[in-house]
């Protein structure tokens, strides 16, 4: 089975058990369950098979937790983040799961161990709270003890079936990619609040590349509201991992979207020490402001939502606000994140940013947001994409693409609108399509109805209007009409009509005269 194979087919088994074992639990609401019994059988296997470290004679599941020294278990934190002792592990649990009667609250427990196991460590931060949401005593699960470890044990025998193949480097992008499908899925199924948390792996392919452009190494890479950590992980796929320096960072406001997030990360093998997700509100409790500018910046923030904007005085000297003059509305905040962005981005770096279009050409404050970013040369490229690509809403977004290192004052702006491929829920962006906005976005040539460089003055012009539409002219589909020979057929069934109007009043005549003959 090849490679592709396997993982399809690994992605038909574990939607059909995520379907089997949550019986009439909402799927929304069971997700945790089934993405944490993955997250759980990953660390247990991911841990054990550094512990072996490769000496086959040496089966850490077998071995009693009593054998366990200090020192093995102090060198394995720093290393790994956390520690699971043996009968902790993901394989040891799974085999009694069925007959354990107290299996709810055992696995409670272990999760606090392994979570406590970090305690004063440096990865404490990274590990404290993620299996937060996998809670063993829900009455999502059932109204009775028994019925709660009847749906766990389920959930764990569907996890443990899947075939991953050995723990080994070939293998591990099977967990990733199963979480991601799981998180795809359910975010598809999910209408809006699902579109909240995740960006569909097409469009992220495309934002990592325009963030990533022509930069050979960057110091790290930021989401300032990551939900699951989908956009930095397309930057990992994307390219070599050495060239991101210093790892992944986000901050996600959503507890539970915060938790997936860091689970994604581990599942996609990025250790504690690379990646750095915090919790919180982004636009009023930001984290990182005090670290060196990042050289990639990608971002889908949430649209048009309400923030506390000119309510807070003191957010008009913030720095990253200040600059431009003015806040966002306080019923829009997306050019509050657009500032953020800003001014997290390097010198030397690129931000792109998915965004609501009404914000490239209304009025009042983003109006003049929009002329700071303009007259200060920031803005790269605008790029219009075609309608229905994100889950849990229809609206044909933007891409917003900045940078402070341009070499001359035009702004591109991109209608990518018609490239897409129709799917039964959701278009899609295809590889080719990525290819050919990524070959736009590079030469920065026109194209007539595709790609147009505007001079600053031009745009200053139309009132710092930003909408693709106003400087790509939309190619007439409809067909073409020769009013010369229009006219000169018109002229020719005239003259055919007078002929026949002739010919019957003639024939009319000789009918009412042969009727007057008789």
């Amino acid at each position: 089975m090849t490679s592709t194979q396997q993982r399809a087919a690994l992605q038909r088994q574990i939607w059909q058990i995520a379907n089997e074992v949550r019986g009439a639990v909402d799927g929304w609401d069971f997700k945790q369950y089934v993405l944490g019994a993955l997250f759980y059988r990953f660390i247990s296997e991911n841990f054990a098979s550094y512990i072996e470290g490769g000496d086959e004679s040496i089966k850490y599941a077998a071995l009693a937790d009593s054998v366990i020294t200090t020192d093995i278990k102090d060198d394995a934190i720093k290393t790994k983040g956390y520690f699971i002792y043996p009968s902790q592990l993901f394989a040891n649990v799974v085999t009694k799961a069925h007959s354990n009667e107290k299996l709810n609250t055992d696995l409670a427990a272990i999760f606090a161990g392994i979570e406590s196991s970090a305690n004063g460590y440096p990865s404490e931060h990274d590990i404290k709270g993620l299996f937060a949401d996998f809670d063993t005593t829900s009455n999502r699960l059932g109204n009775t003890v028994k019925d709660k470890n009847v749906r766990l044990a389920a959930v764990l025998k569907g996890v443990a079936g899947l075939d991953f193949g050995q723990f080994d480097a070939a293998h591990i992008d099977l967990f990733g990619d199963a979480y991601e499908f799981l998180i795809s899925n359910y975010a598809a199924n999910a209408g809006k609040s699902g579109g909240e948390f995740f960006t569909p792996q097409h469009v992220s392919r495309l934002i990592a590349q325009l963030a990533m452009h022509k930069q050979t190494s960057v110091n790290k890479i930021y989401d300032p509201a990551c939900g699951s950590g989908s956009l930095l992980l397309q930057a990992k796929k994307h390219f070599d991992a050495h060239i991101i320096e210093d790892g992944f960072f986000g901050q996600e406001i959503n507890h539970t979207t915060y938790n997936l997030a860091r689970m994604n990360m581990f599942l996609h093998n990025i250790n504690y020490d690379k990646f750095n997700i915090q919790l919180g509100n982004t636009l009023i409790e930001p984290h990182f402001g005090g670290d060196t500018p990042f050289d990639a910046i990608v971002s889908n923030p949430p649209y048009s939502v309400k923030w506390i904007g000119s309510d807070d005085p003191t957010l008009i000297n913030d720095d990253r606000f200040a600059p431009a003059g003015v806040l966002a509305p306080k019923s829009k905040a997306d050019f509050a994140f657009v500032l953020h962005a800003l001014s997290y981005l390097s010198s030397k770096g690129r931000a792109a940013i998915v965004c609501f279009p009404g914000i490239f050409y209304r009025s009042g404050a983003e109006q003049k947001i929009r002329q700071y970013l303009i007259d200060n040369n920031y803005v790269e490229t605008v790029i219009a994409l075609a309608p229905n690509l994100f889950y849990g809403t229809t609206i044909a977004v933007n891409i917003l693409v900045l940078a402070k290192n341009k070499t001359n004052t035009h702004t591109q702006f991109i209608d990518a609108s018609g490239l897409f491929k129709k799917e039964t829920n959701n278009n899609v962006l295809l590889d080719k399509h990525i290819e050919q906005i990524m070959q736009a976005f590079d030469d920065k040539a026109d194209l007539d109805h595709f790609v147009r460089s505007v001079p600053l003055e031009r745009i200053a012009g139309n009132d710092y209007n930003l909408s693709v539409s106003s400087y790509v002219e939309a190619k007439n589909t409809r067909e073409m009409v020769d009013i010369a020979a229009l006219n000169a057929k018109l002229e020719t069934t005239v003259t055919r009509i007078d002929q026949l109007r002739q010919e019957i009043g003639a024939i009319v005549a000789e009918i009412e005269g042969t009727e007057d003959d008789a």
